[in-house]
């Protein structure tokens, strides 16, 4: 990297020693800015790339709850305030064991370019918790989410920062906070997004995510002369993104033939029927099951366990197309040569950060065409705003409208990404196209706006 862009790096590895997660994907960002640097002097000398890697606000808070027998705990709270250049925080709520300062930053960090290219006014920011909802019960989930609720109110609002669900956090969840913030400030606002239809909601918020990364990566394939129909495609992970990547990858004809957990994944090779995923969201939505059930009700499909220390098996199936919609890093060196030897040709991330530096490099130099999260994941949050501005009009959308908006903005997002990469990097390079798209619109913000 350049002077500048090293210089910056360096910083973020002085300040941040042990956000291995956040170093990453400031990392990856800088090697695509790299690229720029010396035509843009205002960044330079407005400091812009050291102030976009600095939150602007990062809160930190304890959450005590009861449990059902009666005992305190006490979990920890987060939420990173990341950039509100271009609009209010906007980003996702995760509970999950994992959770940390480096994960809720790097989720941050990406958000903020996200945001950008979803054409829509929304800064980035991103939060949750340690607290891990699986295995808990209903009055659990609610006691956790109103103690979080509690703290987290002083610092949100409809017009300052607007959280949403992410990893363990569904329509329950935000069910859950949005009548706790609701009772505490006796106000009823879009300061939350994946309500219920019942209570502010958006039609296709669930199945957003899900939906915009078919839709991208279909316009990638479609620029290529290739196309979904017909193809047989893995998908990891069996939350909610995963879910609807494959309802919409069955709509436009393509064949799913795995889905995973952290316990292990299934190998379906007739495929993953909509019959089937009907299955796979009761038995993940309501019963909140293992995937190895999938296994035991289906004939002739193969249930594999997970051993972190071998490489994900998700990975080593002959394919044309994967989409990895669990969690950031499932994609290392070795799971990248697995799916270059069978044949992928296209990896859409669903998930956060997917891939590992290493990985990225070995897709993107076997000449896979590689949909980087930034872009193709951000239908999710592209219906959040849409949301709120159902919210603020006090109207509710059509299902049509809101996916007819939703196929706009991710057509928008593969124009501008394309342009970017053969502008300023070279053609097909989306990875250099959606951190460069996002960051010229944030960067032009903040130095408008002055030294805040």
């Amino acid at each position: 990297m350049r002077d500048e862009t090293q210089r910056v790096y360096e910083h973020v590895l002085k300040t941040d020693p042990d956000q291995k997660e956040f170093q990453q994907a400031v990392y990856t960002f800088l090697q695509s800015i790299d690229k720029i640097i010396d035509e843009l002097p205002e960044v330079s000398y407005h400091k812009i790339l050291e102030r976009m890697t600095e939150p602007e606000r990062m809160i930190m808070f304890r959450v005590p709850w009861i449990d059902d027998s009666g005992r305190v705990q006490i979990n920890r709270g987060y939420r990173i305030e990341m950039s509100s250049a271009i609009g209010p925080y906007k980003g996702g709520l995760r509970f999950h064991p994992s959770v940390n300062l480096s994960i809720m930053k790097f989720l941050a960090f990406e958000q903020v370019f996200k945001n950008s290219l979803t054409g829509l006014p929304m800064g980035g920011g991103k939060g949750g918790s340690d607290f891990n909802p699986k295995g808990k019960s209903d009055a659990e989930v609610m006691r956790f989410c109103q103690s979080f609720m509690t703290e987290l109110c002083r610092h949100i609002g409809p017009d300052t920062d607007v959280p949403a669900g992410d990893i363990g956090v569904g329509g329950r969840e935000i069910g859950y906070l949005f009548g706790q913030y609701k009772r505490i400030r006796n106000e009823f606002t879009g300061v939350l997004t994946g309500k219920g239809m019942d209570f502010g909601g958006s039609n296709i918020r669930p199945e957003a995510t899900g939906y915009g990364l078919v839709y991208l990566s279909d316009a990638i394939l479609r620029g290529k002369g290739m196309e979904l129909n017909g193809k047989t495609c893995l998908v990891s992970g069996s939350g909610n993104v995963a879910q609807y990547t494959v309802e919409k990858l069955n709509a436009l004809g393509a064949k799913v033939v795995t889905l995973s957990d952290s316990s292990g994944m299934i190998y379906d090779e007739a495929g993953i029927t909509p019959e089937k995923l009907g299955y796979v969201m009761t038995l993940k939505n309501v019963k909140r099951g293992r995937i190895k059930e999938y296994a035991e009700k289906y004939n002739g499909v193969t249930y594999i366990p997970r051993n972190p220390d071998e490489p994900n098996p998700v990975w080593n199936i002959k394919a044309d197309y994967a989409f990895p919609c669990a969690t950031q890093n499932e994609i290392l060196k070795a799971d990248a040569e697995n799916l270059v030897r069978n044949g992928v040709k296209l990896v859409g991330e669903g998930a956060n950060m997917p891939c590992s530096v290493e990985a990225e490099n070995i897709l993107m130099g076997n000449g896979v065409l590689l949909a980087p999260a930034k872009a193709a994941n951000a239908g999710g949050v592209a219906v959040s705003g849409l949301e709120m501005a159902q919210n603020s009009a006090r109207m509710s959308w059509s299902r049509e409208r809101v996916d007819q908006e939703l196929q706009n903005i991710m057509n928008n997002i593969y124009r501008n990404i394309s342009e970017a990469a053969e502008t300023y990097s070279e053609k097909d390079n989306y990875v250099d196209g959606a951190n460069i798209a996002g960051f010229m619109k944030v960067s032009r913000a903040m130095i408008a706006q002055g030294y805040v």
